[in-house]
């Protein structure tokens, strides 16, 4: 049986595709009251395709968004490719650090959500590519918050082992990106893990992990020499060697995502409920101010042609952005 919906105004704007609210026009449809679609034009949804496939393949992990199927669509003349997700009401993770910071009780709860879906995605045979603060995802029920993995438009498939896998295949945001990737183009689960120690950090601080505003200089820092990002003083002696752990230079020596659920900073026991004020609805896939065309933004894939290629190419080509021009109404419009 085909979705039915209509779309409301657009909530935000990915790499790949617009994000509007829905909701269904049939009560027995079985799809939530209110959806968070995502769309594209059929002629450049390769993207979207493969996130919509990968989720298929994710669904029956609770700290992953959850995805309800496509549909193609004919709006204002052009066919457009849409995945119905669930709605986070709570917003990008981003904002709420942004806003009001986080307790390291928060802290150790999101984190422990965050590990376990990235050990469900990496045990599934996938790696996400582009794990940061804006593509976790708050869903509220009531008063209990959760957080959620979100946007799958850049992940892959694991190499398998002993073959080896695709390289100089560069995905994702700069600032998250694991030394081996910059260096060699290795892009792998323990490529998730790094930028998780990335996403905790500036958790705990509210700042972005590198202090720069040049692409080249900070891919530069991250692939040459030993330094790692700063570990928060202030964090507990738990906190600090969990992060530690994350940002091991090698990644054959760096903890998995099932090891650090393990790890003291998140198995120190349960929980402590806080209150938490109701979250208004926000934009999901909004950017930080720091992560804009001027400072450090990595859009789509970056391929290398060769693999002897030498590092100041790499850099020039890993120096490229492209932003789509979406036409968008704020008026509801029947899709179907």
């Amino acid at each position: 049986m085909p979705m039915e919906w209509v779309r409301g105004k657009t909530i935000g704007h990915g790499s790949f595709a617009a994000v509007s609210i829905a909701k269904p026009t049939n009560n027995n449809s079985g799809l939530p009251p209110v959806m968070a679609v995502k769309s594209c034009g059929i002629s450049h949804s390769a993207s979207l395709m493969n996130e919509r496939m990968i989720l298929e393949q994710l669904k029956d992990c609770p700290d992953i968004i959850n995805c309800f199927g496509d549909s193609v669509t004919l709006e204002n003349g052009e066919r457009l490719y849409n995945v119905a997700l669930e709605y986070a009401s709570g917003g990008a993770l981003s904002e709420k650090v942004k806003k009001s910071g986080l307790s390291e009780n928060e802290i150790r709860r999101y984190t422990n959500s965050i590990l376990n879906g990235l050990e469900f995605i990496h045990r599934s045979g996938f790696v996400h590519c582009d794990i940061k603060l804006q593509n976790i995802l708050l869903v509220c029920d009531g008063r209990k918050e959760s957080v959620k993995i979100a946007d799958f438009g850049l992940a892959k498939k694991a190499a398998v082992a002993g073959k080896g896998g695709l390289k100089y295949e560069i995905r994702g945001t700069p600032m998250y990106l694991a030394p081996e990737t910059v260096v060699g183009g290795e892009q792998e689960s323990a490529s998730d893990v790094w930028a998780l120690g990335c996403l905790v950090t500036e958790m705990i601080t509210g700042n972005p992990v590198w202090n720069c505003s040049d692409v080249g200089a900070l891919l530069m820092k991250i692939g040459v020499g030993a330094a790692i990002p700063e570990i928060p003083g202030k964090l507990s002696d738990d906190g600090k060697d969990f992060l530690g752990k994350c940002f091991l230079k090698d990644p054959r020596k760096r903890w998995t995502a099932e090891m650090l659920l393990n790890h003291p900073f998140i198995n120190a026991g349960p929980f402590e409920e806080e209150a938490e004020d109701q979250i208004s609805p926000r934009d999901p896939f909004g950017f930080p101010d720091w992560e804009s065309d001027e400072s450090c933004l990595m859009t789509p894939e970056f391929r290398s042609g060769s693999p002897g290629i030498l590092p100041a190419t790499r850099l020039g080509q890993l120096m490229t952005d492209q932003t789509p021009d979406w036409s968008v109404s704020n008026n509801w419009l029947k899709v179907r």
